[in-house]
């Protein structure tokens, strides 16, 4: 099982990072297998960093093997998904960005990839859906699948191009504006509309 994670996939949020210009493909990176987490256990704050940020993303399982897909059929190759929190060491990845290196140690450590609970795709429009997050009960970042600069089936597509896909891969498609840090204590709450989907809790 691998993670694909997509980068700078909303407008305001390539602002916020003071990004020079919107990408033109999708910006893929990814996360290894030890990176998973549940929301159902706490996310302890790692020592190597100062700066933890939550991204919140919604994120797809594919549910089986495909290569090479075409945009039009990517919607045949996932099934359920969910709302996830692509937590980053910002401080790490700052350094990174400034010399040029890799996003690797900023975005993969443990735990950095929490996932709720799936729901099936189904009949659903998956760039018509709005999310949020709260901390402590505020409100703290919203999303709405439909500001994408590349929809979920076209990430999917491209991904396929590099990376065979595999039944249980999970692909985080990227985080609206809005994101900050955690702190010890908080609790945070991701909910897609009315319903609530994961619960994490920082120590």
């Amino acid at each position: 099982m691998k993670i694909i994670a997509v980068g700078m996939n909303y407008r305001e949020h390539v602002s916020e990072l003071e990004e020079n210009e919107e990408p033109s493909e999708p910006v893929l990176f990814l996360k290894p297998d030890s990176a998973l987490a549940s929301d159902k256990l706490p996310f302890f704050l790692p020592d190597f960093s100062e700066e933890i940020h939550y991204e919140t993303e919604i994120v797809v399982k594919i549910s089986k093997l495909g290569k090479n897909i075409a945009e039009k059929f990517a919607h045949r190759y996932y099934d359920q998904f969910t709302l996830g929190l692509d937590m980053t060491a910002r401080d790490l990845q700052r350094k990174a960005r400034q010399k040029g290196l890799s996003w690797a140690l900023s975005k993969g450590f443990d735990q950095s990839a929490v996932v709720g609970r799936f729901l099936p795709v189904g009949e659903r429009d998956m760039q018509d859906l709005h999310f949020h997050l709260d901390i402590n009960g505020q409100t703290v970042q919203k999303g709405y699948t439909g500001d994408m600069i590349f929809s979920i089936d076209r990430i999917v597509a491209y991904a396929s191009r590099f990376f065979t896909l595999k039944t249980g891969d999970l692909i985080f498609t990227g985080t609206p504006y809005g994101v900050g840090p955690v702190h010890i204590g908080d609790c945070l709450e991701a909910s897609l509309g009315d319903e609530k989907l994961l619960q994490l809790r920082i120590k």
